[in-house]
């Protein structure tokens, strides 16, 4: 996995909760339905059976790849409307462009991250660039929905292009995993996100047989999504693998370890860490649209189908 890593990590500020932080219990482990999205990758569906109230503020994840594309199959997505919401799309291996209807857009790849506050709306379009469909290779990301706020769902659309070298980089005491803060904060140390919703995301990596206990705050919630590998969590050691959810209960800090062999396609444990204060408000969402109720996800549709949310651009000669 390329994502931004280092050679030594103890040269890295270290992470250690308070001696007095309860740990987090595990409420629940879920395994990720597999499936199609756009114009047929593969994903995961990372949150699929996990009750809501435990994913507020975020709304959905989805693991993109990992896959191997021979050359003309890497896909995308075709252009379609979003409003109410936030995406952020993190490149693990290889390279996607954006583009939308007001402009915006640009290339990320390894170890990039793309916002997107859709907020009041916007058409988008995601898709591999030509050179890797003619050359095929490695695919791999996440694609992470994150709600906002009645009073910012019709915010103007921006953007956050976060370069992999901007991610703040941590380690454990001892030096057995590397935590990529992506956005929020994590033991005061903050990642280059700007959130409308306080949310923290880390990309960890644990060495075989390492463990780690972080800080965690304790009005956020906490999710654990196995990107590679094998290892347990919380104090009582779930076992969890690729493709599994770790919903962790209220507390101070929350533990991850890594199993002492792992297989010889991925030799570390790799973990996504999620948590956000809940927004508890009313939730409409169909489709592209995540709206407070049923009246404005009626709007969303018909502002959309008579071209308020934009219109695809037309192609350069």
């Amino acid at each position: 996995m390329p994502a931004v890593t280092v050679e030594n990590p103890l040269t890295l500020p270290r992470v250690a909760p308070p001696a007095d932080a309860a740990p987090r219990p595990v409420l629940a482990v879920t395994t990720a339905p597999s499936g199609f999205e756009g114009e047929g990758f593969p994903v995961r569906r990372a949150f699929a059976g996990i009750d809501y109230k435990y994913l507020d503020p975020f709304i959905m994840m989805d693991q993109m790849g990992e896959v191997e594309y021979q050359p003309g199959e890497p896909k995308g997505t075709p252009w379609h409307p979003h409003r109410g919401f936030e995406t952020v799309t993190y490149i693990i291996d290889g390279i996607f462009d954006h583009q939308d209807s007001q402009g915006g857009g640009g290339t990320i790849t390894n170890g990039d991250t793309q916002w997107m506050t859709a907020g009041s709306g916007l058409l988008h379009i995601e898709a591999p660039p030509e050179q890797l469909v003619v050359s095929g290779g490695l695919f791999h990301g996440l694609q992470l929905w994150v709600n906002l706020p009645a009073a910012d769902k019709m915010m103007a659309p921006r953007y956050q292009d976060i370069r992999s070298g901007s991610v703040q980089l941590l380690t454990s005491p001892d030096g057995g995993a590397l935590l990529r803060v992506i956005a929020g904060e994590l033991d005061g140390h903050e990642g280059p996100g700007i959130t409308h919703t306080p949310i923290t995301m880390v990309h960890a990596t644990l060495a075989p047989g390492a463990e780690v206990t972080l800080p965690w705050r304790e009005e956020f919630n906490g999710l654990a999504y196995v990107l590679a590998g094998r290892g347990s969590v919380g104090a009582e050691r779930r076992p969890v693998h690729l493709g599994q959810t770790a919903v962790f209960g209220t507390g101070g800090s929350l533990t991850l370890r890594a199993d002492e062999k792992q297989d010889a396609h991925t030799p570390d444990l790799e973990v996504v860490l999620l948590g956000g204060r809940p927004i508890r408000e009313p939730m409409a969402h169909y489709g592209p649209f995540v709206m407070n109720t049923r009246e404005e996800l009626q709007q969303a549709f018909e502002d959309f189908q008579k071209g308020r949310l934009g219109t695809v651009p037309v192609p350069h000669t």
